[in-house]
């Protein structure tokens, strides 16, 4: 699998809980979940006691299965960045989850099939990449934070939610399938610019998500947890509980613009960013 140009090499590993929680699936049951995913069959939800710890643990018995078929983790994606989100899956906060090799692999204007997973979906998303690790001191600063990352990429991603019944997702569900990384797609990269003026384009930039001409949805850049910078202190956070620190070309998907959507074969899907820079930008994709 060839990773795009603005993939860094390096090494990265999920750390191992120092305790398992008490209701975490078995590593048999991760693989076999693993099994299912990897060949597009829905699975069903783990029982209701599981608390966000062993959905947790449960994420990172999943990983080593997913990364057989779509290659190394090279970042994180971050979900429920939004209000409406974190109702819907009673958390009241985001959640993080790996994303892959394949995550990031296709390029703008790529066809890729329809039925790519379990409950195949699209959204429209946000990719930065970290320059080094000193933005684990960078704080809750927009600017401070921009000078630690290098590089903004439009990204349509395509999770799976996995879950032969919906409705029986939940924060804990949602963090054992890895927060429903799997493909996606990835626009021209942007140099980032470690300005006040970057730094509100970001958040004043409007995102609009299309089906061919159909507009899907139409928000501002402040549609994540108000601004899009403001999702990375959060993950800083929540990985340092787990033990990790960001590295240097670690990608982040910053979360949804637009609702996790079932894909339609025969369509293309388009995000457009305007306002960020002098002239649109955009990201697009179809599906067979």
């Amino acid at each position: 699998m060839r990773a795009p140009f603005f993939l860094l090499p390096f090494l990265f590993a999920l750390p191992a809980l120092a305790a398992d929680p008490p209701n975490c699936p078995s590593p048999a049951a991760m693989e076999a979940m693993a099994a299912s995913l990897l060949s597009n069959a829905p699975v069903q939800a783990f029982p209701g006691q599981m608390t966000l710890a062993d959905g947790l643990c449960a994420q990172a018995r999943l990983v080593p299965a997913m990364r057989a078929k779509l290659g190394e983790v090279v970042g994180w994606k971050v979900g429920l960045t939004n209000d409406a989100a974190q109702k819907r899956f009673g958390v009241p906060h985001p959640l993080a989850g790996p994303i892959y090799a394949a995550t990031v692999a296709a390029r703008s204007g790529a066809t890729l099939p329809a039925r790519f997973a379990a409950v195949p979906t699209v959204e429209a998303d946000l990719i930065v990449r970290v320059k080094d690790a000193a933005i684990a001191q960078a704080g809750e600063d927009h600017v401070a934070i921009l000078r630690h990352l290098d590089q903004v990429v439009p990204f349509i991603e395509m999770p799976d939610l996995a879950l032969a019944d919906l409705k029986q997702m939940d924060g804990p569900n949602l963090l054992a399938i890895g927060v429903g990384a799997r493909l996606g797609v990835v626009g021209e990269p942007i140099p980032v610019q470690a300005t006040e003026e970057f730094a509100a384009r970001l958040g004043s930039m409007t995102v609009r998500f299309a089906s061919d001409e159909k507009e899907l949805a139409k928000v501002p850049g402040t549609a994540l947890l108000g601004h899009p910078l403001n999702v990375i202190p959060w993950l800083v956070k929540d990985l340092a509980a787990r033990g990790v620190a960001l590295k240097p070309g670690d990608l982040i998907s910053l979360g949804g613009f637009s609702p996790a959507l079932p894909p339609e074969a025969g369509r293309s899907y388009t995000v457009t960013y305007t306002g960020l820079l002098d002239a649109p930008v955009s990201v697009s994709v179809r599906l067979e």
